[in-house]
């Protein structure tokens, strides 16, 4: 989730030109489109909404990026941004992007798509406000919020003065914007004729433009693709068909792959099953460069978190090398910042800040703050969510702590839909969260923490932060940008509002015949089915 933009930027120049379609290829895998077999992907992951309007989950956006369009899009292992339904986006002055429609696109059903259903597209996502939805938090550039926290877009933020141009115009200089277009949750385009204005499509009823149609659908049980013949672009699918199948244990899918009942499984296996699945030869584990990262967030404005030298101590005594062996057999990497290795501008500010753990500094800034040990601290998690080693992370950071004779800690759980209200409501002074990037930028993983409490809303507010990501945000310099880049990771690991623990890697087990796995398996964990093909 996001940001809601704030103080305005000096104009600069910046002329971004994207490149134009036809980059984002590998559809089918060398295989002629839809003929090759049909498969099955197994995953534990949930969907919480077909209707592009009320998503902002990975389970959702799986499905989404083969059912829908964007204007642009990111191809695999690539941080570059090229055309999905528009030809070119190009930023004609700081404030002003304009996208150009390629000649003849359909939805599915065969209804034209034009500049209309882009508009309409982006005016109803906002206009339904649904809290699970991205619009809301993503699109700040051509939004505002007010005292109530309502979103309505900006009077002539989005111009359509053809059927095949779209004109925004931005509140602020805003080059993340184009990264933003590229996430279906906030940028995926919806045929107005069958869409309502006010409310969410049934999931079972979705129309999109994208190589795939949904053509059965039962949540938490299986989704069924079907190519759609009205496509037109790049990422024709190799399969005429492929089935999605649900699990609510991981325990099931590892014993579904085994079986040869599910091609693919794909999020996610726990450590344990993953080594003892590379010892089988009937499977392959392919391993992809990971982006999810785990952290811990502090709750800022109240309780003992309220002081920056609590937060402080316990950075100072939180050892990542001993959680991702302890809770995870190594299949994790420590995360010494909230920005994973791999993006323009990352630094490893925590390492650089606190060192190896080391209990006697933490002591010593507590003294110097004339804070009183041990400080009482409630840290919550929750069990389902986050996979069966989610409970292993939360009882090293108790033991790490408790060792260290400066904290009392309480652990809390709840289930992830209680959890997400209790969290935010003040439940926990320090708890578990996750993340995946929304888009290649390393500003996926700093505007919605740093800006205002974030979108985990736990009271954080320090006008600095607000100040460096409207600059990373507001030029084109990639120079200056990493800079801003770089303070906001310094200035994160001297306020700590949130400790980062550890980055995952993307991974899947599959059976023989499966080809392009390993093609799709990189950090933006977008799963490309036009990409992978079953023969033999």
């Amino acid at each position: 989730m996001k940001r809601k933009l704030f103080a305005l930027l000096g104009a600069g120049t910046l002329a971004v030109s994207l490149a134009a379609c036809g980059d984002d290829s590998g559809g089918g895998g060398g295989t002629e489109g839809g003929s090759g077999e049909s498969w099955i992907l197994g995953t534990t992951d949930t969907v919480t909404a077909m209707d592009p309007a009320g998503s902002y989950d990975l389970g959702s956006s799986t499905l989404d990026y083969s059912v829908y369009q964007t204007l642009v899009t990111v191809p695999a292992g690539s941080n570059d941004i090229v055309g999905d339904a528009a030809e070119e986006c190009t930023y004609d002055d700081p404030q002003t992007l304009t996208c150009t429609l390629k000649e003849g696109l359909k939805f599915s059903n065969g209804n034209e798509l034009t500049s209309s259903d882009v508009k309409y597209s982006f005016e109803r996502s906002i206009a339904i406000q649904d809290p699970n939805g991205a619009a809301i938090y993503l699109l700040g550039s051509i939004t505002d919020t007010d005292k109530k926290g309502v979103v309505t877009l900006n009077e002539g933020a989005i111009e359509t003065p053809d059927d095949t141009t779209v004109i925004f115009h931005l509140d602020q200089p805003d080059t993340t914007f184009q990264y933003v277009l590229t996430y279906p949750g906030a940028g995926a385009i919806v045929d107005e004729e069958t869409f309502p204005a006010e409310e969410k499509l049934a999931d079972e009823e979705v129309v999109g433009s994208g190589p795939y149609k949904l053509s059965q659908y039962k949540a938490g049980e299986q989704a069924v693709l079907e190519l759609n013949e009205e496509y037109t672009g790049d990422k024709t699918g190799g399969a005429a068909q492929i089935f999605i199948q649900y699990f609510s244990e991981a325990s099931a899918l590892k014993l579904a792959v085994e079986n040869g009942e599910v091609d693919v499984a794909w999020r996610s296996l726990s450590p344990t099953d993953i080594t003892d699945l590379e010892g089988n030869d009937e499977l392959t584990v392919a391993t992809g460069e990971g982006a999810e990262i785990r952290y811990w967030v502090w709750r800022a404005d109240s309780g003992v978190g309220k002081d920056v030298a609590v937060r402080q101590a316990a950075a100072q005594v939180f050892d990542r090398e001993a959680i991702a062996q302890n809770a995870y057999d190594g299949t994790v990497d420590p995360l010494y910042s909230i920005v994973p290795p791999g993006y323009a501008g990352q630094k490893d500010s925590f390492q650089e800040t606190y060192g190896d753990p080391d209990p006697a500094a933490a002591e010593q800034i507590l003294k110097d703050a004339g804070v009183k040990t041990p400080v009482p601290l409630t840290v919550g998690w929750t069990p389902t969510h986050y996979g069966p080693n989610a409970e292993d992370e939360a009882n090293e950071v108790e033991r790490q702590l408790e060792e260290s004779g400066l904290f009392d800690v309480t652990l809390k759980s709840a289930e992830w839909e209680q959890y997400q209200t209790v969290y935010k409501e003040g439940a926990y002074d320090l708890w578990m969260l996750g993340w995946f990037p929304d888009y290649p930028d390393a500003d996926t993983y700093l505007s919605p923490f740093m800006v205002d409490g974030g979108f985990f809303q736990n009271g954080y507010s320090n006008p600095e932060a607000n100040e460096l990501v409207d600059a990373e945000q507001g030029t084109s310099d990639q120079a200056e940008r990493e800079e801003a880049i770089g303070q906001l990771q310094d200035l994160a690991a001297t306020d700590v509002p949130f400790i980062p623990s550890w980055v995952g890697k993307n991974i899947a087990i599959y059976g023989e015949g499966m080809e392009g796995i390993e093609d799709t398996l990189d950090p933006s964990f977008i799963f490309r089915f036009w990409m992978v093909t079953k023969n033999g």
